[in-house]
């Protein structure tokens, strides 16, 4: 079993716990100080017999020198060096400092965690103040109401002498109006409280199918298994409270069913593993349109992606006005709930060149961003004639590019979630100043 990279780290930070010198170890375990020096430096592998005896005499479990969690401490702490403005020269010593100290780097990681969950919390109220119709009508309709008691208010104040049959009406309005202003107060409160989680009292329909199809891991094995009454399959989903999100589901239902008969999951596993995280091989192998292929692609079942060595992929869809109609995000690669995305990413650059695959590494903006490999196609919906106008659709898979590769996707593009939560301030498709950052 090959083991972690950091494994020598550990060793040495429990060594140095215990108080025992490097030639006292060697000498226990039955190997050379300078042997031990290069795994300690991790610059040797460690063989199952010597990791026993290492972990005997160090008095642990072998689990615990071989327990692979740093990578979530190391990048947590990549991702908390993003915000600093200091010197980052000794961020190449960072596995050490994990190695090292791992409880503090676990503190650090923590941090950098909930610094990202309560931004996801602002964006998505920031998006929601911006965009969500209903939010603007109730508001708008509150602040009317607001104004017509304030005016009739005003009349009844500065009027010296008012006409008792006029004097009446304007009671009634402002009784109606107050009326109005509290059924608002009360509708936009209950509707702010449903939807203070992700769980319930989602503002939209498309929402509803989104956590629908997270609940069950963006698959529906009864498809596979040949099931196309998508009525049975939407019918009792708590998460599908309304006609128009089951109308929805349905619809994704039909397009899943046609794209898993077009590629079959057996066909697609067998040839996934000879091909790997190439979606113009398999369009090409099976002859199917390339964006259906990176639907398949992020929405077949984890075991079937881990089986091809292959990690969760994400996917993106909008239409022609660069609405985002389905999203299944990604670690890391943050989506907006409401407006547009990031107008660099490829899924819009598609729009610009339907029937073009395009194939593109994305950066999120800062200093030690992530990288993705992205793969991106427009097509048009239904026939194209000289008296319709054209409708297109552009999907953008998403995949992690360490686990995915991407050799030969070109120059990385420095991208955002959006402008409003974008760090990269000089960005030339900027639209809208940032709300997270300050400063020129």
């Amino acid at each position: 079993m090959p083991r972690p990279a950091l494994t020598g780290t550990r060793i040495r930070a429990r060594r140095n716990l215990r108080g025992l010198r490097q030639a006292e170890l060697a000498r226990e375990v039955g190997v050379s100080p300078s042997f031990l020096n290069l795994i300690e430096h991790n610059r040797r592998k460690v063989s199952p017999q010597l990791l026993d005896a290492l972990a005997t005499a160090l008095g642990v479990s072998a689990d615990a020198l071989i327990e692979d969690t740093d990578a979530r401490l190391i990048e947590g702490a990549r991702a908390a060096a993003q915000r600093s403005e200091a010197d980052l020269t000794e961020l190449e010593r960072i596995d050490e400092f994990t190695g090292r100290f791992p409880g503090w780097a676990k503190v650090l990681a923590e941090t950098q965690a909930r610094v990202e969950r309560l931004e996801r919390v602002v964006e998505q109220l920031s998006d929601r103040m911006t965009h969500d119709p209903y939010l603007g009508e109730a508001l708008h309709e509150i602040i009317s109401a607001v104004t017509s008691v304030q005016s009739t208010a005003s009349i009844l104040i500065d009027a010296d002498e008012i006409d008792p049959d006029w004097q009446a009406r304007f009671h009634r309005n402002i009784v109606q109006d107050s009326a109005r202003l509290a059924e608002g107060a009360v509708a936009l409160v209950n509707y702010l409280d449903t939807a203070q989680s992700d769980e319930a009292g989602l503002a939209a329909p498309q929402e509803e199918v989104e956590a629908w199809l997270a609940r069950l891991g963006f698959h529906l094995p009864e498809i596979e298994s040949g099931m196309t009454d998508a009525e049975a399959l939407v019918r009792g989903q708590v998460e599908l409270s309304s006609d128009a999100s089951r109308a929805l589901a349905r619809q994704w239902i039909a397009r899943f069913a046609a794209d898993a008969e077009a590629l079959p999951l057996d066909e697609m596993a067998a040839a996934l593993t000879e091909t790997g995280l190439a979606p113009e091989a398999l369009a090409q192998r099976f002859g199917v349109p390339f964006d259906l292929v990176l639907r398949r692609l992020a929405l077949l079942p984890e075991a079937t992606l881990q089986g091809a060595g292959l990690p969760p992929l994400g996917l993106v869809i909008c239409d022609s006005s660069g609405t985002m109609v389905f999203r299944r995000a990604l670690e890391g690669f943050r989506l907006p709930r409401f407006g547009g995305g990031c107008p660099l990413w490829p899924l819009y650059q598609a729009l610009q060149r339907p029937l073009v695959p395009l194939r593109q590494v994305l950066v999120t903006a800062g200093r030690l961003g992530r990288r993705y490999l992205t793969y991106a196609f427009a097509a048009p919906l239904g026939e194209v004639g000289y008296d319709a106008p054209v409708v297109l659709r552009a999907s953008m898979l998403v995949a992690p590019l360490a686990a995915a590769g991407g050799d030969g996707a070109g120059a990385p593009v420095p991208v955002g979630a959006s402008c409003r939560t974008c760090a990269q301030l000089d960005c030339t498709a900027r639209r809208e100043p940032s709300i997270l950052v300050t400063g020129g």
